[in-house]
């Protein structure tokens, strides 16, 4: 049997090793587009920063132990038409060489691509480029392009357009190598996807290690700062109220979200789903036959949604584990996303899961959030931390519909938010999670764990079923 896979990521990847995990027998080629399969594009901002000294590091598997792993890798090959009816992949290589694999089953994992913004001098004729130092951030090409400026220029201050989790890892990432960093953001707060309430507290941490933060700011255009001014590039933009502003920068860094890169699956006509993604099912078959698709690509099922687009790396790992299971003969299901994320800022950690109060709303629910606050473990052992969370629930039923939380680095926050996805993952109510046997010891916790201190001053705002 001959399987082809399309990309070398997490989804591309994951669906390999499964493949070759059940069917040792099985031949399986993954095409992958650049140099560097397998890599932790979410570990780029600590090679920016320094904290991980090698980029070789980021590879969760090297080269040579996937092709031990029995997979067969074309690398720097790009898939460029699917042949469905003869269950054909054409692919072109950077050296301009064409070949056709043919395959029994296919897997498409293309991920996503970033998206430009409409900002003068980053889209059109006088855009600028990577050798005038703006940058857009997704690949390890990126990373390299980045690197290469910051060694090249030794620049003294940077611009951040966006302020989600990669924007402000960033931010993080060159202020520790000393840049004086500006990060702006079009929304009311910068990590948009936390409530207003836990957002200040994430640009709090900002301010506090030196980053200007602006939020509620929209960049119109880029461009080369005149002679005389504090830096190489100019951000014009409109900030809060319509005033208009303006940074001087020696870099500029856009990270403005990814959209999926459907292109391959949908000129072999493949239906496509929500945020125009590849639409599949929970077995993650595609409408081609023999044709399986996961990752950035395609559309999520989320366990409170529905069908939406939710481009997570967890997520990409488990969807490309189900296809690679399904294409060799199984039959398991993705069970589906709650969008669980935590990002670190400086000495802090922010982290969600499930749905906020107008998400929650949106999807029909009858959503009530309630705010806390807990000590991470005894307020008497040393170094204890609070933890601020809102708790949200749906009025009628009492259900679990999210937690978001934001807490001291070492208040163990990711873990803590797992409770509450754990919990959501088997539809509990609010009040049930007070029932869960967690562990307790005072240097650690308390005995009634932190997340279970929010749910019940839910339950106190007297909002459960009655």
């Amino acid at each position: 049997m001959h399987l082809a896979i399309v990309g070398g990521s997490d989804a591309g990847i994951s669906a390999a090793l499964r493949a070759r995990e059940l069917d040792p027998e099985i031949d399986v080629t993954v095409v992958v587009a650049d140099s560097y399969p397998n890599f932790s594009i979410c570990g780029i901002p600590y090679l920016v920063s320094g904290e991980v000294g090698d980029w070789r590091h980021l590879a969760h598997r090297s080269i040579a132990e996937l092709e031990g792993a029995g997979m067969t890798l074309r690398l720097d090959t790009t898939a460029r038409h699917i042949d469905v009816a003869g269950r054909r992949l054409h692919v072109g290589a950077e050296d301009g060489a064409e070949d056709v694999l043919v395959y029994d089953k296919l897997v498409v994992g293309t991920g996503a691509v970033p998206v430009s913004p409409p900002i003068d001098g980053l889209v059109g004729p006088d855009a600028l480029g990577h050798a005038d130092g703006v940058h857009l951030l997704h690949s390890m090409g990126d990373t390299f392009a980045i690197l290469e400026t910051l060694e090249r220029t030794a620049p003294s201050s940077a611009a951040i357009v966006g302020g989600g989790y990669i924007g402000i890892e960033m931010a993080e990432a060159l202020a520790t190598r000393g840049l004086a960093v500006t990060q702006m953001e079009q929304l009311p707060d910068v990590l948009p996807t936390l409530d207003v309430e836990l957002g200040a507290l994430v640009r709090g941490e900002l301010e506090d290690h030196g980053v200007e933060v602006l939020p509620a700011t929209a960049v119109r255009r880029i461009g080369v700062a005149p002679p005389g001014a504090a830096g190489r590039l100019r951000v014009d933009a409109t900030g809060a109220g319509g005033a208009a502003l303006a940074r001087d920068v020696d870099l500029v860094l856009v990270v403005g979200g990814v959209r999926p890169e459907t292109g391959l699956a949908a000129r072999a006509g493949a239906q496509l789903g929500a945020k125009g993604a590849i639409a599949v099912d929970r077995g993650m078959r595609t409408t081609l036959p023999d044709v399986f698709a996961a990752g950035d690509c395609v559309v999520t099922h989320h366990r409170l949604l529905g069908e939406t687009y939710l481009p997570l790396g967890t997520t990409a790992h488990k969807q490309g584990r189900v296809a690679g299971e399904n294409a060799v003969g199984g039959d398991r299901y993705f069970a589906g996303s709650l969008g669980t994320q935590v990002v670190k800022i400086f000495d802090q950690v922010a982290s969600r899961t499930g749905l906020r109060d107008g998400e929650a709303r949106a999807a029909g629910f009858d959503p009530v959030t309630v705010a806390a606050e807990a000590d991470d473990h005894k307020a008497y052992y040393p170094g204890s931390h609070r933890i601020a969370m809102r708790v949200t629930g749906d009025r009628s039923s009492g259900r679990l519909l999210g937690l978001q939380l934001v807490g001291h680095r070492h208040a163990e926050v990711a873990k803590r938010v797992d409770i509450a996805a754990t919990a959501l993952f088997h539809e509990m109510t609010v009040d049930a999670v007070s029932d869960v046997d967690l562990s307790y010891t005072p240097p650690l916790g308390s005995p009634w764990e932190a997340v279970q201190m929010g749910a019940q001053a839910w339950v106190r705002a007297g909002v459960t079923a009655r």
